[in-house]
């Protein structure tokens, strides 16, 4: 089974950059997509192979949203995690499949000047303890944009952006908290190598010399290590300012 997760950027310019062309070369399973800015009355998709589509769009037009294409029908869907100040966003989806949940999630940023961080926190803090939830029922998979680099390792220029939004100590430790709740980072699992990123700035040529970050992550819990066969970036695929990422289950 394979499952990629992109965050495009506008779902509606990336159809302009061959995103199907993408989903027909890779053929996933099923894709999950971030920061659609979009509502589907809005969209003209047409993926034949993906009878199952599900939104979770913002109040806010032109804004946030999450979507998940799928070739297998979940045995349920929910939007959100239940608590009415995450939920505006269009931040979450969770399918059940009978062996796991699939939960995609475009984490808000902290922004500039960290204006969003305790709020951030928040959300972290809240975050964890929904997908725990969850695992109280069958392990989870959680794929999607989660606007923190972990580690050093991360991102090109670390000393640089120790106080920056996405490498805060208190997003890192966001993450860190995942990660001792017994998540897997998968990608970590087969690559310990730098360079290895998901987003990079428009400017400065950020892109063709990889002076980028990696915020784009499947974690999954330690009950599904047995089955995950690999986890990969896509660093190649244009169309948006962050690439896919993806892994292989049995």
């Amino acid at each position: 089974m394979k499952l990629i997760s992109w965050n495009v950027n506008g779902i509606r310019a990336v159809l302009k950059k061959g995103f199907l062309d993408f989903i027909k070369q890779e053929n996933p399973d099923i894709i999950c997509v971030q920061e659609t800015k979009a509502h589907p009355e809005q969209v003209d998709l047409v993926l034949e192979d993906y009878p199952h589509h599900f939104w979770n769009s913002a109040e806010k037009k032109g804004y946030s949203g999450v979507a998940v294409f799928s070739k297998r029908e979940p045995l349920s869907v929910s939007y959100g995690m239940g608590i009415e100040e995450h939920d505006n966003e269009g931040r979450i989806l969770t399918l059940e499949f009978e062996d796991f949940f699939l939960v995609t999630v475009y984490t808000p940023n902290s922004k500039r000047e960290l204006l969003r961080l305790e709020y951030r926190q928040k959300w972290d803090s809240d975050f964890l303890k929904f997908t725990k939830s969850l695992e109280e029922m069958k392990p989870v998979v959680m794929c999607g944009d989660l606007n923190v680099a972990h580690k050093e390792i991360d991102l090109a220029n670390p000393k640089n952006n120790m106080r920056n939004a996405g490498f805060t100590n208190e997003e890192r430790m966001g993450f860190d908290n995942l990660v001792e709740a017994g998540l897997i980072d998968t990608f970590r699992e087969f690559n310990q190598e730098p360079g290895n990123y998901s987003w990079w700035a428009y400017m400065f040529n950020a892109r063709a010399n990889n002076i980028g970050w990696r915020i784009d992550y499947f974690l999954i819990s330690s009950a599904m290590r047995p089955l995950l066969k690999d986890a990969f970036i896509l660093p190649k695929v244009m169309g948006s300012d962050h690439c896919p990422v993806g892994i292989l289950i049995e």
